[in-house]
């Protein structure tokens, strides 16, 4: 008997304790505070209260914090319902007040549908559309009809807009644009915090400012600050440069822009394009900085240039670029290779620079003279192989053809013999001068302390001569298809031509000599190294977006 009291006791509480929630839940009827007069019209409409303006008295509702005046409101008390229409003012406490010509309220669903000239001011924000849709429950207003919202700094239009008043956030669907003294933002879809001035964007996204442009379909930007992450099909505009990568970050303040993964910088009017995995780029140095696996390419003499490098920087305005390239320099053409350890292009001048890092005291002192020349920057004409201290190449900035040649310093040409299987041709000297007629070497000049092995064959029978082994202080070589086809010697040449029996073998390679086939890059992929190749791209981080966006994004 104990126990079932027991019991009968708990389920009271708890049976009162429902009924305390249930009755916390009942929604709260909706209150005349003042009207000019009441009638009632069962015909017309049956059940409603109307309340109307009289002798300057405005009817006022007021339900749960808001006070809803009108000249007339058809007020339903069964219902829980009034439609208002006159000169309608919505006020919630300080915080909210909206003007319209009519409006319709529930107060047990605490929605209300206002329409005709519709406005709502908040203290951080004004927003103006046909018809809006107010949801008190969940302190959020929409609208599906245009609407215009003004702050302080600038103005925001759509087709569709959602308002979630706790959080300051505007959602807006359809035709998005923010309207900036200082830039124009259009996109398909956008949630804008009014407080961090950030705008995360969906869908097809444009942002115009006064130097820079903006494309990508996904995205966050600081409407403040003009700064922001852009991904999805991202390309920035910026400083006469187009700027491509899955993951893009730009600060107008700072002149700043940087790219991630895919990333190209494209000149449109010097006709270059650098790629890689990394770039950053400086508006006000006039500079770009582009690594991992780096790759620039250049049109010359109507083909692809094409520069790789560890670091690739490219600075100054369009019509003065020019561009370096640093470690592990590589370059690939149809009828020309090299590699070196920097290089040095100057558009305004058509002026190619390949150099090498100085040597040290020790490796001065312990390499030979073939270990020294095996860093030398080299090139590839063809099956001759050229190097020496500095190369300098000079193209036609008019025709974009190349126009001559120059090595300075320990200045070679090394050919295979087209016949021997272990011979090479080789001239060496000071400096070379070349000059090349329709993109190809047509004349070579060899300076200063000239040495020459060449191998000399029967015009009928194809058969060796001799070995000529000469030294001079000048020749002129004539090349045809970018291989040695006639030399004349200069000033006071000394030299013998050996019957290949009586020339020993030590003896037909120069001081120095080296052959440095291996290095020549024989397709665009073998510009990049071993480590270039086992690069990954870094993963890129999605954009956080506070909030999903889940309404569907009208075309």
């Amino acid at each position: 008997m104990k126990k079932n009291i027991q019991v009968g006791i708990l389920q009271l509480i708890f049976l009162l304790a429902i009924g305390k929630v249930v009755a916390q839940e009942e929604p709260k009827i909706i209150k005349i505070i003042q009207a000019g007069g009441s009638t009632q019209d069962e015909f017309y409409f049956p059940g409603a209260n109307i309340l109307v303006k009289k002798e300057g008295i405005r009817v006022h509702l007021f339900h749960e914090g808001a006070l809803i005046k009108s000249d007339i409101s058809y007020f339903y008390p069964k219902e829980n319902f009034f439609k208002a229409n006159g000169d309608v003012v919505f006020t919630q406490g300080d915080s909210l007040k909206m003007t319209c010509e009519q409006i319709e309220y529930d107060g047990t669903s605490k929605l209300a549908k206002a329409w005709g000239k519709v406005v709502l001011e908040r203290p951080d924000m004004t927003l103006k559309t046909d018809t809006l849709y107010l949801d008190r429950a969940n302190s959020k207003a929409f609208y599906n009809s245009f609407g215009t919202i003004v702050d302080e700094k600038r103005k925001l239009t759509s087709i569709r807009g959602t308002y979630f008043m706790n959080e300051k956030k505007y959602r807006f669907i359809t035709r998005v644009k923010i309207d900036d003294p200082e830039y124009e933002l259009k996109s398909q879809q956008l949630d804008y915090y009014t407080e961090s001035d950030k705008a995360f964007f969906y869908g097809k996204t444009t942002i115009v400012g006064e130097e820079y442009d903006i494309f990508c379909e996904k995205g966050a930007y600081d409407t403040q600050l003009q700064k922001g992450n852009f991904q999805k099909n991202a390309v920035i505009f910026y400083d006469n440069k187009e700027i491509r990568g899955d993951s893009l970050y730009f600060e107008n303040e700072r002149n700043y822009a940087a790219a991630t993964n895919n990333v190209s910088v494209i000149d449109t009017l010097n006709k270059s394009v650098i790629n890689g995995h990394y770039g950053e780029i400086f508006k006000a140095k006039d500079s770009a900085i582009i690594t991992r696996r780096a790759l620039a390419i250049n049109i010359i003499d109507q083909d692809s240039l094409y520069i790789h490098a560890d670091t690739l920087i490219a600075t100054g305005p369009p019509e003065k670029k020019i561009l370096r390239g640093y470690y592990d320099v590589r370059i690939f053409k149809k009828d020309l290779r090299g590699k070196s350890d920097s290089l040095h292009l100057d558009h305004s001048t058509g002026l190619i620079k390949l150099l090498k890092l100085p040597l040290n005291r020790k490796e001065n002192q312990i390499l030979s003279s073939s270990q020294k020349n095996k860093k030398n920057p080299i090139l590839w004409f063809g099956k001759s192989q050229m190097s020496g201290d500095k190369i300098f190449l000079i193209s036609d900035i008019k025709t974009k053809k190349l126009d001559s040649l120059k090595i300075v310093g320990n200045s070679w040409i090394v050919e295979r013999d087209s016949i021997s299987e272990t011979g090479f041709n080789q001239i060496k000297g000071g400096v070379l001068d070349g000059l090349f007629q329709d993109g190809k070497l047509s004349e070579i000049d060899v300076s200063k302390n000239t040495e020459v092995i060449y191998y000399m064959y029967s015009d009928e029978e194809n058969e060796l001569i001799g070995i000529d082994k000469t030294t001079c202080s000048r020749l002129k070589m004539i090349t045809k298809e970018n291989e040695i086809e006639d030399i004349t010697f200069f000033v006071s040449p000394d030299g013998d031509l050996f019957p290949d029996k009586d020339l020993p073998i030590n003896e037909r390679k120069l001081d120095g000599f080296i052959w440095r086939e291996e290095e020549r890059p024989n397709t665009i992929l073998q510009l990049f190294s071993e480590e270039d190749n086992q690069f990954q791209p870094t993963e890129i981080k999605e954009i956080n977006v506070p909030e999903a966006f889940t309404e569907k994004i009208e075309e």
